[in-house]
């Protein structure tokens, strides 16, 4: 892997002006495998003063010029595909085919995507004797989470060029390397200077000099509630728009009429999708109490067939997770479930056959209590919760009995049957009888899960600002 000694803003590598750096270690050998600066507050000042002074250019390109650029942006990261899914499994343990297809190639989609939805968007309308327009925001500044860390980057910076916003963005201390290829692919194109700026560092020096800066507009943050909170708090002062990615701890509702093995695959893979480490995931199964132990069985036979190994065997499903504290995190998390009294019926400890690397097995809960930690807190790790119920209505219930609503699904014998349980769900997506993830669709949470929504072409709102010229 690729280490990285200078910061990237105004159009060029730029030194930082701290003298240490950030080690990023493989999840699999826990060795070093590249470096970052860690930067300042200085940097982080360098970086908007370059950021608010390519605004009022790149706010004025035309739609199609904007358009052009993320185009021609998609086509440079399209060569750097295999080493950033290389980063990727190293950093957050991924195994490389899903790390290849899912964490990159799909964001480098998203750019050119981004192209299309901005060409489409309708940016004035004409109310009443009022011309109502849309126009960028400006200077955003984007804080980036490891597990996904193109991904949410994208997430955030596509849209954002496209409105016509520039962005200083700090990547995951992590999971930084797929950042600094993003802005490797920029200044290969010659993206005009400023618009993209990008410094790394720690949350709380780096973070919270972005999202304290005058010159931030807006910040778009995803990662745990306590930082969103933090966040939240910080851009109030100075009356920042946030827009927040939060946690999430998703229902997936299986009813008593649906198709029992088909439903019960699809929830222990959702749920164990990047080893856990997904926000979005279907971490509470809730099944009717008569087939509790059908479902059990079911979804240890399910679990067998995710092969737990290093990241880079083409037989792995199931990687490490990103860190020693994230290994540690999940394993207290699986020790207050036993202790709480939930069934351990899979899993729950460090597998004997992989001494290195930061593994936890994947692990299943039976006979779960909706009440107890493990089905009430975001673990973020291989750990799926399998929780009785006894009516449709008592599935509602404990669905929506949750601070967060990031996620969840439904099964059931008919999509009818489905989509009613669906819509009573406090959540901000859910997935209908097997229904699969859509690029088009606005990816949000609702309660703790955060504010606004990303992905797709509703995503360029968050964006934007409202003007109303009266004629």
């Amino acid at each position: 892997m690729t280490s990285y000694e200078h910061h990237y803003y105004d159009g060029g590598w730029q030194a930082s002006s701290g003298t240490e750096s950030i080690a990023v270690i493989s999840s699999a050998t826990e060795e070093v495998v590249a470096r970052v600066p860690r930067g300042t507050a200085a940097d982080v000042d360098r970086a908007m003063t370059a950021a608010r002074a390519a605004f009022a250019s790149w706010s004025r390109l035309t739609v199609e010029e904007r358009a052009q650029w993320l185009e021609k942006l998609a086509a440079a990261m399209k060569p750097r595909v295999p080493q950033a899914a290389e980063a990727i499994a190293h950093e957050v343990g991924t195994a490389l085919g899903y790390a290849t297809k899912v964490q990159v190639e799909f964001p480098v989609m998203m750019i050119g995507m981004n192209a299309k939805f901005i060409r489409e968007a309708r940016l004035e309308e004409a109310l009443g004797h009022s011309l109502v327009v849309k126009e960028p925001i400006g200077v955003i500044g984007c804080v980036t989470p490891w597990n996904y860390p193109l991904h949410q980057v994208v997430c955030k910076v596509a849209p954002a060029l496209a409105a016509g916003c520039t962005v200083v963005l700090k990547p995951a201390e992590m999971a930084p390397i797929s950042a600094f290829m993003l802005a490797e692919a920029a200044h290969e194109i010659g993206l005009p200077k400023g618009v993209l700026n990008l410094v790394s560092g720690s949350g709380r020096v780096v973070g919270e000099a972005i999202v304290a800066h005058p010159e931030v507009d807006m910040v778009s943050f995803t990662g745990s509630l306590q930082a969103g909170r933090r966040i939240a708090a910080v851009a109030g002062e100075g009356i920042k728009k946030v827009c927040l990615e939060l946690g999430g701890k998703s229902a997936f509702v299986i009813l008593d009429d649906a198709p029992l093995a088909k439903a019960v695959a699809a929830g222990v893979n959702n749920c164990m999708q990047n080893s856990g480490q997904t926000c979005s995931a279907w971490t509470r199964m809730l099944v009717p109490r008569a087939q509790h132990d059908e479902v059990v069985a079911l979804s240890i036979a399910q679990l067998a067939k995710l092969t737990l190994g290093d990241p880079f065997d083409a037989a792995t499903r199931l990687g490490p997770l990103a860190s020693a504290g994230q290994r540690d995190t999940v394993l207290g998390y699986i020790d207050q479930g036993k202790k709480a009294g939930a069934t351990l019926v899979a899993g729950g400890g460090r597998p004997s056959h992989l001494p290195k690397g930061f593994y936890v097995e994947p692990t299943i809960f039976a006979k779960v209590d909706n009440r107890m930690a493990v089905a009430q807190e975001e673990i973020f790790g291989p750990v799926l919760c399998i929780i009785p119920y006894d009516t449709e209505a008592d599935a509602v219930r404990i669905a929506n009995d949750s601070p967060y609503g990031l996620s969840g699904g439904v099964w059931a014998g008919t999509p009818e049957r489905a989509m009613h349980v669906a819509r009573q769900l406090r959540t901000g997506q859910v997935d209908v009888n097997g229904g699969r993830f859509n690029t088009l669709a606005p990816f949000g949470g609702y309660k703790k899960s955060g504010i606004g929504r990303e992905i797709g072409p509703l995503a360029l709102d968050e964006f934007f600002v409202l003007k109303s010229i009266q004629r």
